[in-house]
């Protein structure tokens, strides 16, 4: 499988982890020149931006531990204009999911407001 198929793939088991949690998926994949948000979800009156991480090994390290201090700029940039083109004024939060292991049985973990916003 081909790393962007990896990704996918993790993309598509958090956004179903997600669903089964009682999120709605806005939007997959959502990109500016900034960044590209890889799910934006609303579950009650909060947007979730979620940043999605997956490492198939934990050896040299968690998956979370792989956003850089530049990657949070970029995302909190990015969940600035998303809210700015969609015209939400509500409350937003940027999360973490974090999808490890065999993607056929992942560890998944949602970290909610791991980025301040």
């Amino acid at each position: 499988m081909t790393t962007t198929a990896t990704g996918r793939a993790a993309e598509q088991r958090a956004a179903d982890y997600l669903v089964q949690r009682g999120f709605q998926i806005l939007a997959r994949n959502w990109r500016t020149r900034l960044c590209e948000l890889d799910i934006v979800a609303r579950r009650g009156a909060i947007v979730h931006i979620i940043e999605v991480k997956y490492r198939a090994s934990t050896r040299w390290g968690a998956a979370a531990e792989y956003i850089s201090y530049d990657k949070t700029r970029r995302l909190q940039r990015a969940a600035l204009a998303w809210c700015q083109e969609h015209s939400h004024v509500g409350p937003v939060q940027i999360d973490v999911l974090t999808v490890e292991g065999r993607l056929d049985r992942p560890n998944i973990e949602l970290l909610e407001a791991a980025i301040a916003g």
